[in-house]
């Protein structure tokens, strides 16, 4: 009786050790924090253009990581993520608790595959998708928009007309276009019929203004996110005009924005003009799309 009833002690207090948590070693594993994971060409559609390259962060919570979405140039028929490949590791020293993702959009194809208004319609689904999955993917669907060139007209259209729950908290304009009234654009005898293959007239308002309706800077509401603007002097592709017209916009409708004019063309400028664009974009990240510690 004597050996039972020390069995039957012996056996509890194995339990409750086991229980208590105190030395299992599975518990305690479940406590460290998330590693670093890196998915690549994630589907976001059926096209097989619409895909997106997803860098998580070490440590990162659906309460407070935050997501960086690159889209690159190419005029809207060309183009690939890769071309903003250079921004990632950039990103990830100076804001290494941030999600990055880096996007493809289905490229224009006329007059069979419109880029507009296709191409903000693809970052509405890329945007949809990861907050559809945030709890999942341990992240906080907050965004940041970088563009270069086109994709800086699709970051600044899609933040100041599809925006609509404010998803977005800040966007950075790198040679965006942002204003197709402009002459530069209107005086060019191809302009129209340029615009003309690049848009599916039937997704706007008969007789629309469609050069309107597509530039950025004339679509400027007090509701659109804080924007850092960077341009050139000597652009031949997008004119310095676009850059000074959007940030009076910004200006007038008491929009927080920053204006940057460096010496040079499309984009290709010197080392310390890169270096100070590195610069004042990470301080424009840290105070509109902040970590919370």
């Amino acid at each position: 009786m004597k050996k039972g009833f020390l069995t039957i002690v012996f056996t509890i207090s194995l339990l409750l050790t086991a229980c208590s948590g105190e030395n299992n070693p599975e518990i305690e594993t479940n406590d460290q924090p998330l590693a670093e994971e890196v998915n690549l060409n994630i589907s976001y559609g059926e096209n097989p253009q619409q895909l997106y390259d997803l860098y998580l962060p070490e440590g990162r919570s659906s309460e407070k990581t935050k997501v960086i979405i690159l889209i690159h140039g190419g005029g809207w028929i060309e183009g690939d993520k890769e071309d903003m490949g250079d921004y990632i590791p950039i990103l990830k020293e100076k804001h290494p608790d941030h999600a990055i993702v880096n996007m493809n959009y289905v490229l224009a194809n006329p007059p069979s595959i419109p880029a507009f208004p296709n191409q903000f319609l693809n970052l509405d689904q890329v945007i949809n998708q990861l907050t559809q999955e945030s709890e999942e993917l341990d992240i906080l669907p907050e965004f940041g928009l970088i563009g270069a060139s086109a994709g800086a007209h699709i970051a600044l259209q899609y933040d100041y007309v599809y925006d609509t729950e404010d998803r977005v908290k800040m966007v950075c304009d790198i040679v965006g276009p942002t204003d197709f009234t402009d002459p530069f654009y209107t005086e060019n005898p191809n302009f129209q019929v340029l615009l003309d293959a690049l848009v599916d007239e039937s997704a706007y308002p008969e007789n629309s203004n469609i050069a309107e309706l597509l530039s950025p800077s004339l679509q400027v509401t007090e509701n659109s996110s804080p924007t850092i603007l960077f341009y050139g002097d000597e652009d031949p592709l997008v004119p310095l005009s676009n850059g000074e017209i959007l940030h009076t916009e910004l200006s007038n409708h008491m929009v927080t924005n920053s204006f940057t004019v460096y010496s040079g063309g499309h984009g290709d400028w010197s080392d310390s003009s890169n270096l100070d664009l590195q610069i004042q974009l990470s301080s424009f990240i840290k105070e509109h799309l902040t970590i919370s510690e």
